[in-house]
């Protein structure tokens, strides 16, 4: 029988001005000041909390260390990207960020990036969705989506979901602590943290389902990471509700939200160690989860975390680009 497999499907790299900004054309390469926006918290809690992974070697030791045999890396400060107003700037970091990425991980077979692309730029998305997958063998786009000025259902975005499906790539939805968009009240990062992913990625997920996105590509595979898996049957549910009621503000729609969400190429990161992981239930029957044993984070504890008994393969098993087993 053969071994198990542990793949990290939601590792990530700390990336800094300094790794992107060499791989820049001109004139965006001189832009002044930083990169890309950020926000007014320091997640660190003032240098008490995180883990700085200073190379590829301290990675793989750490990777040797927990029996994982691939990571797929994620950006962190990059997802900022969604927030440019420039469109051709933000096409320019987002080849710049892939290019450095790949880069990064030619150091090690075990190593897949996971690529940017402009959403607020579909023509260039679209070409960089092509280049990132064919070119660069990164392996899937990832989208955190707050900041931008359209939710991802919409039909502009659909040339990139086509390419996406064309390529048999996923489309890797990854919100981070911002969001919801205009909300003002938080007055604490653990108050931000523990609403801003979870409200996002609920955005995006009936975005996509009302947009009708599953009946349009109904083989793109779809990921939400780093948010649980606690929120699927409740918000299946919530949607099938009221799409019950007004189907017709969803006119692509063929069937039932949950139908689509449990029709086997949407997935659902879920940690070993969490209740609706640990539970047994009929809402749970048709989901699909993976289990993301993500190291050095604020999402896993390390260096100890639950090896799952089972994997699911959300990546193509391709000569060219074999991933998840």
């Amino acid at each position: 029988m053969e071994a198990l497999k542990v793949i990290d499907s939601d590792g990530h790299v700390q990336e800094h001005d300094a790794d992107v900004r060499p791989y820049m054309e001109e004139p965006y390469c001189k832009r002044r000041g930083s990169l890309l926006p950020s926000d007014e918290w320091d997640s660190s809690m003032y240098g008490a909390l995180g883990l700085k992974v200073r190379d590829v070697a301290m990675r793989l030791r750490d990777m040797d260390q927990e029996t994982i045999d691939t990571a797929v890396l994620f950006p962190t400060s990059a997802f900022h990207m969604t927030r440019l107003a420039e469109k051709e700037y933000a096409a320019a970091y987002c080849r710049a960020y892939n290019n450095w990425i790949a880069q990064h991980c030619q150091a090690s077979p075990r190593l897949k990036g996971v690529a940017l692309v402009p959403f607020q730029n579909v023509p260039a998305a679209v070409e960089e969705v092509h280049r990132a997958m064919t070119k660069l063998n990164l392996a899937g786009v990832a989208v955190a989506s707050f900041g931008m000025k359209e939710h991802l259902g919409k039909p502009e975005f659909w040339p990139i979901y086509e390419e996406l499906q064309r390529l048999n790539a996923p489309l890797l939805v990854h919100n981070s602590r911002q969001g919801p968009a205009g909300e003002i009240r938080f007055d604490s990062f653990l108050f931000k943290h523990t609403i801003g992913r979870p409200f996002e990625t609920l955005l995006d997920c009936a975005a996509l389902i009302y947009g009708g996105v599953p009946e349009k590509f109904p083989k793109l595979r779809i990921a939400f990471l780093e948010c649980g898996a606690g929120w699927v049957p409740y918000w299946m549910d919530r949607m099938d509700e009221e799409w019950e009621k007004r189907k017709l503000e969803a006119p692509l729609l063929k069937a039932k939200p949950s139908e689509y969400m449990t029709a086997g190429n949407w997935f659902y990161a879920a940690e070993p160690k969490r209740k609706p992981c640990r539970s047994c239930s009929i809402g749970w029957a048709k989901i699909r989860f993976f289990l993301p044993p993500t190291t050095r984070t604020g999402t896993a504890t390390f260096p100890t975390w639950s090896r799952p008994s089972r994997s699911v393969e959300i990546f193509p098993r391709k000569p060219s680009r074999k991933f998840c087993g």
